[in-house]
Order: C-alpha cells, then sequence, then structure tokens
C-alpha cells in the first residue's frame, strides 16, 4: 500500500515537473528532459505499482527483474540480435528500399508502368503477415533469407507510395524550365524532382525503419532456427520468462528506436534546405 501510494506521488510530482520544463523558454533542454523524465518516471512507477500490488512476475515482472534478465543473457541477447535485426532486418530493409526506387523510377517515367504496377503494389501490402510468413518460410527456408522476404514484402509499398509522391511533388513550371533548359529526363531527375522527393523518401525510411523489425521477429514465429528475438520470445513464453521476453522487446524497442533516430539525423543533413525543416529550425 505505501508502495502504491509512493508511485502516486512520484507521478504527481514528475508530471508538474514536466509541465514546467515543456513551458521553459529553452527548446533543446525541454525536448531531451521532458522525454527522458517521463520514460524515468514510467519505470518508477512501474517498479512500485508491481512491487507494492504484489503483481505475479508471469504477468508483468518489475523493471529491476527485466533488468537482471537483461544482464544474464547478454550472450544470447547479442546473437538474437545479430539474427533477426543484421541478418533478417536490414537485408530485408535494403532489399526493400531498392525495389521500391527502382519501381518509382519506372512509374514516374511511364504512366503504362504507373498504371500497372500501383495496384501491384497494393496488392503486396494487402496481403496479411500471417499468411505471406509460412509460405516465404517454405519457399526460402528457416534461415534469415525468409525472414528478409517477409520484410520486403512490408515496405516495398509503404516505401513506393512516398517516392512516387515526393517524385511528383515538383511543380509544371519547375518542370518547364527544365525543359527549356535542354535537359535530358535523367538530369531533370537527378537536378529536380530527386531532391524534391528527399522529405517524402525519408518519411519512407523511417516508417518502414519500425516496420521491417516488426516483420522480421513477427516472421520468426512461423519458423527460424534456435536464433531470433521472435524464436526467443515465442519460447520463453511458452516457459513462463516473462522477463527474458521483456529483456528482449527492450532489445527491440531500443533498436527501432536507434534506427529512426540515425534516419531522422541523416535526414535533417540531407533536407536543411527544405521550408517544413527551416520553420522547424526557426521556430
Amino acid at each position: 500500500m505505501i508502495l502504491t501510494i509512493f508511485a502516486f506521488v512520484i507521478w504527481v510530482s514528475a508530471w508538474r515537473f514536466n509541465s514546467v520544463l515543456a513551458a521553459s523558454p529553452n527548446r533543446r533542454i525541454a525536448r531531451v528532459a521532458v522525454p527522458v523524465l517521463f520514460g524515468v518516471t514510467i519505470l518508477a512507477v512501474w517498479e512500485c505499482l508491481v512491487r507494492g500490488l504484489e503483481v505475479p512476475s508471469v504477468i508483468l515482472p518489475a523493471p529491476s527483474a527485466i533488468s537482471d534478465a537483461f544482464l544474464r543473457s547478454l550472450d544470447i541477447l547479442w546473437a538474437d540480435f545479430v539474427q533477426t535485426v543484421i541478418k533478417g532486418a536490414l537485408s530485408g530493409y535494403a532489399i526493400g528500399c531498392s525495389a521500391a526506387f527502382a519501381i518509382a523510377i519506372l512509374i514516374d517515367r511511364s504512366p503504362f508502368f504507373q498504371r500497372g504496377l500501383l495496384p501491384v503494389g497494393n496488392f503486396l501490402a494487402a496481403l496479411p503477415i500471417v499468411g505471406t510468413a509460412p509460405i516465404f518460410v517454405m519457399w526460402f527456408g528457416f534461415g534469415w533469407q525468409s525472414k528478409a522476404a517477409v520484410v520486403v514484402a512490408m515496405i516495398f509499398f509503404p516505401m513506393l507510395v512516398n517516392l512516387v509522391q515526393g517524385l511528383a511533388a515538383t511543380d509544371p513550371m519547375q518542370r518547364d524550365l527544365m525543359k527549356t533548359y535542354g535537359a535530358s529526363y535523367w538530369q531533370t531527375m537527378l537536378k529536380l524532382k530527386l531532391p524534391a522527393a528527399m522529405p517524402f523518401a525519408f518519411n519512407g525510411l523511417k516508417i518502414c525503419a519500425t516496420l521491417s523489425l516488426i516483420g522480421a521477429i513477427v516472421a520468426e514465429f512461423f519458423g527460424s532456427p534456435t536464433l531470433g528475438m521472435g524464436f526467443r520470445i515465442s519460447t520463453e513464453v511458452g516457459r513462463l520468462a516473462l522477463d527474458v521476453v521483456w529483456a528482449e522487446i527492450v532489445v527491440a524497442a531500443v533498436t527501432g528506436s536507434v534506427f529512426f533516430g540515425l534516419i531522422a539525423m541523416i535526414e535533417q543533413g540531407v533536407t536543411f534546405w527544405h521550408p517544413s525543416r527551416r520553420s522547424r529550425q526557426t521556430a
């Protein structure tokens, strides 16, 4: 009971402090301090409530138990990380985004491909992962190749739609000006269309960054060697080792956040000229 009341006090105090930080004139400090304090508050309240209410670990382990399981299983977590993220998610991410870029160029080049390939991409996006994952496992085996294939199927259409929309974002006057200069199609693509498409492309890359990780993990539920985050989660759930399951979830969440953050940092350097980026910097 005391820990439960203490959790409530922590939450109210942190809420008040976060409100003060959010209203601070120093925006840079607020952008870092507010989410950090919010995350620490959630962990503290989680710990107090689980211990105060005596929640069984098979239902919800405390953050301290999860951290202990994380430290005990570092070698296993690293092997699962390599299998799922580096082999499955990143390879599928690279293949899917590259294929979407090539198809987007074809669609931009020819109205025939625009009418024919976009519906095919929409059809691939509508396929349920629970139906395609077992098929890909039968086609490509139990290794990382089948997980990469699932990732490609998941991220291809979101990336394609963003690229097609970005390549079409230029004004008719800008395209007419390039024709006036006698620019070829590829000169127009490199000097006009691709720079204009960069904000759209990075939106697709950020969306696909999280989708690729989810796809690789879910695909491992339908067939995997004795490695991988999805395999470990399904196995440890059957053994009621929820602390190890949460440790895998923490690794996946941190990996997805870091991957998203890296792409966002690259985006800031590439699209610094875009009006939306300049308005954020001056705000």
